[in-house]
């Protein structure tokens, strides 16, 4: 149920569970670089690729949808969520609902500080910045602590299968975003994401697991 995938960011949103028949796991991805993941909509002009060069972060493209995600190996915990249609409610919104209660419980699994977290079941909040940074919008599922998003979700489906990828932060990237964004950019402030500063990946992508097995 729970795999380990060590690689590059590039790597780990390249390879593709949903192109044959889908096994349900729970996947910690550990990156073992930096990169701006853009949302399969964005266009390499999102970013300035000389500032990301020297940065040392790559420009990789995902296959779900929504903003940019910066990836630094010390500072994201990544998980993803595979599973095949029957296993999650069979509709984008409820899938991503279904996820993010699992994850909010996962972290109080493992003690960290979620009190008051919630899930937020209504429809993608944001403004100036939504659509071109992921953690400064909210959308179905997402975990919210202190009213600031604490797991962000993406999604992919196919016909085998969905995976929904989450990611917390241990602590805001906002300066190395708004240092690699090609402009011009909102004029209003990028919201900072809430971070837990001490989670431990391999904890909560096991948490997580339980919970997906006890389903």
């Amino acid at each position: 149920m729970l795999q380990h995938h060590r690689a590059t960011v590039a790597s780990l949103h390249g390879v593709d569970p949903l192109s044959a028949a889908v096994t349900a796991a729970v996947w910690w991805c550990d990156p073992t670089d930096g990169a701006v993941a853009l949302g399969s909509r964005q266009g390499a002009d999102t970013v300035d690729a000389a500032a990301c060069a020297a940065r040392g972060l790559d420009v990789v493209r995902r296959r779900s949808g929504g903003g940019a995600v910066l990836i630094r190996p010390d500072a994201v915990v990544w998980v993803d969520i595979v599973v095949p249609h029957g296993i999650a409610p069979d509709d984008v919104r409820g899938s991503m609902i279904w996820a993010g209660r699992m994850w909010l419980a996962a972290l109080a699994d493992v003690g960290a500080n979620v009190a008051g977290g919630t899930v937020h079941e209504g429809g993608m909040v944001g403004g100036a910045w939504c659509g071109l940074v992921c953690f400064a919008g909210i959308g179905p599922g997402e975990v919210l602590v202190g009213g600031a998003k604490l797991v962000g979700l993406s999604q992919r489906r196919t016909r085998h299968g969905l995976r929904i990828q989450g990611m917390v932060h241990r602590r805001p990237l906002n300066d190395d975003v708004l240092a690699v964004l090609a402009g011009p950019l909102p004029a209003e402030v990028l919201p900072e994401p809430a971070s837990l500063p001490d989670l431990d990946a391999s904890a909560v992508a096991g948490a997580l697991a339980r919970r997906m097995t006890a389903v």
